[in-house]
């Protein structure tokens, strides 16, 4: 079963469906990017649930160098913003550091921090990783 939610929501949806007996001993929950939300791990009764998201180690990571260098803590928008960056570099030097349309009908591949961007036909697609969140932990599928 696909839950489109995120959070408390999340939460919410996935317990009230105990009550109509959908429980997770019989199908399997998907959801969208949870970012790592620790308080997923204490909802024992939606374990396992799946879903697909940013690398894990690369975010703690970044997280960590954040806070050292900058003495804040990071957030979402800051690890986005960091590849963000990355990529339209890429994507300059790629083309001489000449700004144009054609620079995302290349096909190219861009490795950042939360996974790989791949360029083609004027669309950029992002790779992720997929994740369970069982006994406690979460868990790296692929």
């Amino acid at each position: 079963m696909v839950i489109a939610d995120f959070d408390e929501n999340l939460k919410s949806v996935a317990t009230s469906l105990l009550y109509t007996d959908v429980s997770s001993k019989r199908i399997s929950y998907i959801t969208l990017n949870q970012w790592f939300d620790e308080s997923l791990l204490k909802e024992n009764s939606i374990h396992p649930i799946y879903f697909p998201s940013i690398n894990k180690n690369n975010y703690e990571l970044f997280m960590n160098e954040f806070k050292n260098t900058y003495g804040l803590d990071g957030d979402q928008l800051s690890f986005l913003s960091y590849d963000l960056i990355g990529l339209v570099y890429f994507l300059i030097y790629e083309n001489d550091f000449n700004i144009s349309k054609k620079i995302f009908y290349k096909k190219n591949k861009f490795k950042g921090k939360i996974g790989i961007f791949e360029i083609s036909k004027n669309t950029i697609t992002h790779q992720l990783n997929f994740y369970s969140i069982e006994d406690n932990k979460f868990k790296k599928i692929f």
